[in-house]
């Protein structure tokens, strides 16, 4: 079986399943948050009752982190019913907005885009926070109500998205009916050159099989190429197997894992046991695909979807308007060291925004120096708007006051968020490309899209 498999077989009971099998799978975690949270709570309230209890308090978590830094009324009232309802039924991980378990949630725009409103429990991203706040452990089964759940593949455990009836009906029985996908092969070899980054990997593994090219299918990545990759970039390419319509992405469980786990869980007070699944020899796959990273350069994935790949040497016709770096898959501390090098000493050309996932990138960033300066003031000295406020920030759109939000038409925006469809950060006339943030970084400078590479050295 594959490591997709073997996790569904245990969680169903069985000792052995295989691609097309239909089983009941028991649940670990249901992870949801302020934009799908309170309509899976009113799927739970329909359908088990107004008084029923969830199916087991300590395996829910609810993360706040979408539509937080706006003014909008109904954004502020949906984190509002999510904790009424962790009140009720008395849920231990909740991420809330503010400290004060009575108060109410509001963003007072008076004080700016830029400095902090947030209380002392506030997680930032989901899908970056779970990991980081122990709850992503091998060998585990996690739903959530988010396309990008998914990105917990990085810790050997099956994880997907699933919507707000789905996850209304996990909320009340812990199971949930699946079909096991059958598994897609890409075996990494070699290693990352200067100026190339894990989200250069997965936009040419998308760009390889099309945005559709892995449509409820598993993404495995594994081999020796995998294995030099640290935990940041296998978050980042599990991030976005849905990018290409994969149910999951999945890495395979070594000592980097666990260190990056047990560290997490032990600082919590989460959950310490595990049981990682390891592959078999002999493994069926419907696709395999050799990705040699050696050979590997910059790469975007043009309007209008993530499998538009093309170099981005060959793009630097195109001029720019904003650059932006944030989101579950381009806004952890690694992503933005890498931003930092190729900033360092420079000044962007555009509108330049960067948003952290968590506070606690927040706090790493204005805290670790690089020579004289933090990576903080390395990157506002080069003229980045750095907000404090972590979360998904324009990575959705949101409001249209939500922070980085594209608001006019025929804006040309480098991001090194998830998803460039139409209208994903805001304006639909307006085109996003995806890039790693070394690329955004160096394209920020040019005022046009541009090869990190270019920037090395000088």
């Amino acid at each position: 079986m594959t490591l997709t498999e073997k996790l569904l077989a245990r969680a169903s009971g069985k000792s052995k399943v295989a691609a097309g099998d239909n089983i009941w799978v028991n649940a670990d975690v249901l992870m949801t948050h302020d934009v799908c949270g309170p309509g899976t709570i009113g799927v739970f309230k329909r359908e088990f009752g107004k008084d029923a209890k969830v199916w087991d308090k300590n395996k829910i978590v609810i993360i706040p982190d979408h539509y937080i830094f706006t003014a909008d009324s109904k954004s502020n009232r949906n984190v509002d019913i999510l904790r009424d309802f962790v009140k009720e039924q008395g849920l231990p991980y909740f991420y809330d907005v503010i400290d004060d378990p009575n108060g109410h949630w509001h963003f007072d725009p008076s004080k700016g885009m830029l400095k902090k409103q947030y209380g002392s429990r506030y997680a930032g991203v989901c899908h970056t926070a779970l990991p980081a706040k122990g709850h992503t452990r091998p060998g585990e089964i996690l739903f959530g109500t988010d396309s990008h759940t998914c990105m917990a593949g990085a810790f050997n455990e099956f994880a997907t998205g699933i919507g707000n009836t789905d996850a209304g009906f996990v909320m009340g029985t812990g199971k949930l009916l699946i079909k096991v996908p059958e598994t897609m092969h890409f075996r990494l070899e070699g290693k990352l050159q200067p100026g190339v980054m894990a989200k250069d990997i997965v936009l040419h593994c998308i760009g390889e099989i099309g945005f559709d090219g892995a449509t409820y299918r598993a993404m495995q990545f594994d081999g020796e190429g995998a294995a030099n990759l640290s935990i940041d970039d296998r978050m980042t390419i599990a991030n976005m197997a849905i990018e290409a319509g994969g149910k999951n992405g999945i890495f395979e469980f070594d000592s980097r894992t666990r260190e990056y786990v047990d560290a997490r869980v032990q600082l919590n007070g989460t959950k310490a046991t595990y049981n990682p699944v390891e592959p078999d020899k002999e493994q069926k796959f419907v696709y395999e695909l050799v990705v040699n990273l050696d050979k590997l350069e910059p790469t975007v994935a043009c309007h209008p979807d993530p499998g538009q790949r093309k170099k981005a040497k060959e793009l630097s016709h195109i001029k720019l308007d904003r650059a932006y770096v944030g989101s579950c898959t381009g806004g952890k501390t690694s992503d933005f060291v890498e931003f930092a090098r190729v900033l360092r000493g420079r000044h962007v050309t555009i509108d330049t925004f960067g948003v952290p996932a968590t506070p606690e990138i927040v706090h790493e960033l204005q805290s670790t120096r690089w020579g004289e300066k933090t990576i903080w003031e390395i990157l506002t000295d080069a003229g980045v708007q750095m907000t404090e406020n972590a979360g998904c920030a324009a990575c959705l759109g949101g409001p249209v006051d939500t922070f980085g939000r594209i608001n006019k038409p025929g804006i040309k925006c480098i991001s090194a968020t998830n998803r460039n469809f139409p209208g994903r950060m805001g304006d639909k006339e307006s085109q996003v490309f995806l890039a790693s943030p070394a690329t955004v970084a160096a394209s920020a400078i040019a005022g046009k899209i541009a090869d990190p590479r270019e920037y090395f050295g000088n």
